[in-house]
């Protein structure tokens, strides 16, 4: 069966559909309650539904911007559900907002934002252009001020160490991309980055990529 994805204003999320989405991740860390979604409802632009026939498999609250500027796709909150076709659900969610880029900003490059719960969720860059932070390799002044512009759209302002990425909790709930693969076994180096993120205690860790105009526009990103 298919994976149809459906993407919204969040005014237009019911209660209801807040409550499904919510049973969604309600046996696992961290688990977005209702009350907290309903918070992501009010903060986001964009809410993005995967099913799988009757199923919800995944969903998203994500806005698409400019930072001083610049282009950007925002993801505020993810989670995929823990199937078989996980990676399928995040590849046609994904696939859905590189299609609004382009509408959104053609012809330009547009920077992708989030943040990480787990080294599986690197796979949301899959395709992009300098994804940051990166094994090996010590970020750029420009990418750490990068990292630190994310961190305070995110409500995480001050809070961000500009050389791990890592957004210390503050004690209350963060969102981020909750999302385990499926098939792949996360390289050590990936693995290393969570090293000092206590997701449980709200730690996340910041990462972006570049999404280039001559990909969005040949549809080479994503599930498409």
């Amino acid at each position: 069966m298919s994976i149809q994805v459906e993407t919204k204003d969040c005014t237009s999320i019911s209660d209801a559909e807040l409550a499904e989405m919510a049973d969604l991740g309600a046996d696992r860390e961290p688990g977005f309650d209702i009350g907290y979604l309903s918070k992501q409802r009010e903060e986001w632009v964009l809410v993005t539904r995967a099913r799988e026939g009757a199923r919800l498999r995944g969903y998203s609250f994500s806005t698409l911007e400019r930072i001083g500027g610049t282009p950007s796709l925002l993801i505020g909150l993810a989670a995929i559900d823990r199937t078989s076709r996980c990676d399928t659900v995040l590849r046609a969610m994904m696939g859905d907002k590189y299609r609004r880029a382009l509408l959104a900003f053609p012809d330009e490059d547009v920077l992708v934002g989030t943040r990480l719960l787990g080294p599986d969720g690197f796979q949301a860059f899959t395709g992009l252009t300098d994804v940051v932070p990166t094994p090996a390799q010590r970020a750029t002044g420009e990418e750490r001020a990068w990292g630190r512009r994310l961190a305070k759209r995110f409500g995480a302002d001050g809070r961000i160490d500009d050389r791990t990425f890592v957004v210390n909790g503050d004690g209350t709930d963060a969102g981020g991309l909750d999302f385990a693969s499926h098939k792949n076994d996360p390289a050590p180096e990936l693995l290393a980055f969570f090293d000092q993120v206590d997701v449980t205690g709200g730690c996340r860790l910041v990462a972006f990529g570049w999404a280039m105009a001559e990909d969005l526009a040949a549809g080479k990103l994503g599930g498409r």
